[in-house]
């Protein structure tokens, strides 16, 4: 007859090496402490906190988010591109110490923003 030396049971596979620390400002802590103790649990009890967020983490549901569609990669990019040229125009102008900008830079800046409006738009429509 084997005899149960008691004690943790071994984790063999299953043991956990890699780590993943939060942290959390006092209304995020406040929030977090109802929770647990909605589900009868104490708080400030070592070992509770632990397999109780990995429980609720991997059994809970996720919840899929409204996504950008796939071509978003190049489209913010050519955001970031035009952005960058605004803030090359804007840095030219103040440069020269342009208080009265040329019409040419004025339409440049109107156009770009024109483009953006109608990105965003489109964006929109997509999330929709």
């Amino acid at each position: 007859m084997k005899k149960n030396k008691g004690g943790r049971k071994r984790l063999g596979d299953g043991k956990r090496t890699h780590e993943i620390k939060l942290r959390f400002n006092s209304e995020e802590l406040l929030i977090i402490q109802n929770i647990v103790t909605s589900y009868n649990l104490d708080f400030e009890r070592r070992g509770v906190m632990g397999p109780f967020l990995r429980r609720l983490l991997l059994n809970g549901k996720t919840v899929k988010s409204k996504k950008l569609p796939e071509m978003s990669a190049n489209l913010i990019y050519q955001i970031n591109k035009i952005g960058t040229n605004i803030n090359q125009l804007t840095a030219v102008a103040r440069s020269k110490n342009l208080r009265n900008p040329s019409a040419k830079l004025d339409a440049e800046i109107e156009k770009s923003n024109i483009l953006l409006d109608k990105t965003f738009k489109l964006l929109k429509k997509k999330l929709v």
